[in-house]
């Protein structure tokens, strides 16, 4: 759940602080299972996400240092909680199996798609460094 108000006529009327309440799906990829026949430990993704979501939950993102001037789209959102998990992945907050390596078929690509309504949604993803 956050606040937040865009910039410029394109947006009408959500130039206005208005809020907006997202389900947030983070899809995590790889070439072929670990040695246990996983992609990543679930309870290990859930828990970063969490962590992730945290900072901006019931948050005005207009007020927020890191967001000034700038329209925190679902887009833009997305793409934000994206790479503050790509930073956590590299940090082996998933576990060493999950690592992307030139040598290991750790997480290759992502996806996180935030959920404004059942007919209104938005995705980034992309690959993971290596």
């Amino acid at each position: 759940m956050i606040a937040h108000s865009f910039q410029g006529a394109v947006f009408g009327p959500a130039q206005r602080m208005h809020g907006a309440t997202y389900v947030v799906d983070l899809e995590l990829r790889r070439e072929a299972l670990d040695a246990d026949g996983i992609v990543v430990d679930i309870g290990l993704a859930t828990q970063v996400l969490r962590e992730t979501l945290a900072v901006l939950n019931f948050q005005n993102l207009d007020e927020m240092p890191e967001f000034k001037g700038r329209n925190t789209t679902t887009e833009f959102l997305a793409r934000v909680i994206f790479d503050h998990i790509a930073v956590r992945i590299a940090a082996g907050a998933l576990g060493a199996q999950a690592l992307p390596t030139a040598q290991s078929a750790g997480l290759r690509q992502m996806k996180v798609t935030l959920h404004e309504s059942h007919v209104a949604w938005a995705s980034y993803e992309g690959p993971l460094p290596v």
